[in-house]
């Protein structure tokens, strides 16, 4: 026995000189700890579409670090097995030989590698196989690693339009550091932020930068019509347009061309289309921003508009839920409240937003109206005192009861600014915040002082009042929605500059002109022509026409004058009234084309300056008068004896051109009104679907 410890004594005593005597090469260096704690294939997580369209489809790597973040990395080997079915190059880009069978896509990067399984059927259809494995639920993991404060981080979404009195065009010192301390998940630009394709691509590059762990939402309101906010581009007609044009393929073709001008530009969530029925003449918000006052032509255009918008990788988002079309008060200054029971709100309202939700919409945004035969509870105002109802927004009533259980919609519930005066004057910021969050809402956007909103929800969730469990399934689905759109955060982006060249080459392309065209054109609506007064063909060279009006009359002037030199001009000014020497022109006139323009039922009435104006020129002069409805196609009602209307539905370039091409018989107008127009006596002046051809 006392042999065997002294062997074992100097057997240990061997091993220890020889490894202190061992040379230093042959020893492997400590690895050191790089957070890496996987490394997946994007085309294997559960949010990503599984069907490859076409032929080739690019694979992409996902490192995914030990504190829950995930990055988008090329450090990584691409292989594939069966070549007779597949082949990838070194970039990873995967293409289809064309015959059937299985594809083996393998991706190493280090130790850490991962596979998919690409199945290719005998009529061509290519998919990926469902992979089930705990590792791919990296929203699931992300959260679970989070800090409550990197949580709440991902459900802020301020706008930074102005700073200390500037537009904000580039990043800030101020505002990257506000990115980082509050980890926030996304921004909003305004049309103070978006000036030139250059400009607006390293704006968005650099909040990109900012975000120290997850890509960030990059949010804009680029609706079309009189709700644009790039001030270069396409400048495509709003959603009474496409209403009028009544084609689906129209108003996909227009979605997919903004969709594809947002991305090149680095902004990723579209916060369009509106889904309001416009059923009220009198809606001072809404109007042309509809598609239409019919819930199924709102319905059919509006999805349209999503699978154009999304096939393009841009999120959509259907608004303003439950429904702000029949309403006459603005819920930017006041509180509008829509009366209706379900009965009524499921056949009219609501229903676009159901089949929005059926086509998988990746966003709803919610309206501040109060829906009181829906959710009868009451809070006191801190305007007035009184007692008022909840709007949509901060009630869990409709985000969670309606949205989430009734419709069945699980994508995310995204605030309309809480800065509007409906939520600011009678709820106050940071308890607004605080009961939306309650209420459902996964992101609050345009939050009012966002410091102080930031720790009253901090302070609300440590208490109790907001389970952190609420949280979680707000940022889940956020960071869902992100893997699905591939909103990450990349350890080798691509150069800035080549981001700029591609957003020079996509935004306001002669292919997006062309859409931008056809759709102001078939939107043009010949609602009257008296004695076949239209079109303008043929005029002689010494036909004298006088274009007025007020409010962007020199556009409509502009157009006008293309197309016949004979033209003058009288910019109306504020009192409506008019010179002598242009009472002459307006005598000697063989036409008289008037700019009508109104944003408010006020400027309508009859007994508005302009349509006194208006009917002046209608009774008192010889001319025809044709009259060329700006913006919306109501203002008939005050001048219903003029002897020709057309309806553009909006103050774009191409819809003035569209209506001087129809008034000199250039074009057919083929539109059809989306709305009813009613007369004075409660009955109809013209009905929807309305509009005539030459």
């Amino acid at each position: 026995m006392r042999k065997r410890k002294w062997f074992l004594l100097l057997l240990a005593l061997s091993v220890v000189l020889t490894a202190g005597f061992s040379s230093p090469s042959k020893k492997k260096p400590p690895k050191p700890d790089d957070g890496i704690q996987d490394v997946v294939i994007y085309q294997n997580l559960p949010e990503v579409e599984r069907h490859i369209a076409g032929k080739s489809v690019q694979m992409e790597a996902i490192k995914v670090y030990k504190d829950g973040h995930f990055t988008k990395t090329d450090d990584v080997k691409w292989s594939v097995a069966n070549k007779k079915i597949a082949k990838i190059t070194a970039a990873g880009t995967l293409t289809l030989t064309g015959k059937s069978g299985i594809a083996v896509i393998h991706a190493k990067s280090g130790k850490k590698s991962d596979t998919a399984f690409l199945t290719v059927d005998k009529k061509g259809k290519a998919s990926f196989r469902t992979m089930k494995q705990k590792r791919y639920k990296l929203a699931d993991y992300a959260v679970s690693k989070m800090t409550i404060e990197e949580k709440l981080g991902q459900m802020l979404m301020p706008d930074y339009r102005n700073w200390n009195g500037q537009n904000v065009t580039e990043m800030l010192p101020e505002i990257e550091q506000q990115v980082k301390d509050f980890d926030l998940g996304g921004v909003i630009l305004f049309r103070e932020n978006v000036v030139t394709t250059e400009q607006t691509a390293r704006l968005v590059d650099a909040y990109q930068k900012a975000s120290e762990k997850y890509g960030m939402f990059i949010s804009i309101d680029q609706e079309g019509g009189i709700v644009t906010r790039l001030q270069s581009g396409t400048d495509m007609p709003g959603n009474m347009a496409l209403g009028a044009t009544r084609s689906s393929e129209i108003t996909k073709d227009v979605a997919r061309a903004i969709g594809e001008e947002l991305g090149s530009l680095g902004i990723n969530t579209n916060f369009a289309p509106s889904l309001d029925v416009n059923n009220n003449p009198d809606n001072p918000v809404i109007g042309v921003r509809s598609f239409s006052e019919n819930p199924q032509l709102t319905a059919e255009l509006g999805t349209a508009y999503i699978e154009g918008m999304q096939e393009t990788g841009t999120i959509a988002t259907a608004k303003h839920f439950p429904g702000h079309g029949d309403t006459e008060v603005d819920s930017h200054v006041g509180l509008p409240e829509v009366p209706y029971d379900m009965d009524r709100l499921r056949e009219v309202e609501l229903y676009p937003f159901q089949q929005a939700m059926n086509a998988g919409v990746d966003a709803i945004m919610s309206a501040h109206i109060t829906f009181p035969k829906i959710d009868e509870t009451k809070v006191i105002s801190k305007k007035t005192g009184e007692e008022v109802s909840l709007p949509a927004t901060l009630s869990h009533r409709i985000l969670t009861g309606l949205i989430r259980e009734e419709m069945n919609y699980n994508g995310l519930i995204v605030t309309d600014a809480m800065n509007m005066g409906a939520i600011t004057e009678h709820y106050g910021t940071v308890d607004a915040a605080i009961m939306t969050v309650k209420a459902g809402t996964d992101i609050v956007l345009m939050p009012v002082g966002l410091e102080a909103v930031r720790a009253g929800l901090l302070e609300a969730i440590a208490s109790g009042e907001i389970k952190e469990k609420r949280i979680n399934a707000s940022v889940k689905r956020i960071l869902s929605l992100k893997i699905k759109r591939g909103i990450f955060k990349e350890e080798s982006p691509d150069p800035i500059e080549d981001r700029i060249a591609e957003a020079l080459q996509t935004v306001g392309s002669p292919e997006h002109k062309a859409i931008e065209k056809t759709a102001a054109e078939k939107s043009i609506t010949l609602v009257k022509n008296a004695e076949n007064v239209l079109p303008l063909r043929g005029l002689e060279q010494s036909a004298k026409i006088v274009v007025i009006g007020s409010t962007y009359n020199q556009d409509l002037y502009n157009a006008i004058k293309e197309k016949h030199a004979g033209t003058s001009v009288i910019n109306l000014p504020s009192s409506y009234q008019l010179t002598e020497a242009q009472k002459v022109q307006l005598r000697e006139a063989d036409y008289i084309i008037i700019g009508s323009h109104t944003s408010n039922v006020a400027a309508r009435l009859p007994s508005h300056p302009q349509m006194q104006r208006i009917n002046d020129l209608i009774a008192n002069y010889e001319a025809p008068a044709i009259a060329v409805a700006i913006r919306n196609p109501y203002d008939i009602m005050s001048y219903p004896e003029v002897d020709a209307y057309i309806a553009q539905y909006g103050f774009r370039t191409a819809s003035f051109k569209a209506a001087a091409a129809a008034i000199f018989g250039e074009i057919n107008p083929s539109g059809k009104l989306p709305v009813t127009i009613p007369n004075d006596q409660g009955g109809i002046l013209y009905p929807f679907g309305h509009g005539l051809s030459y």
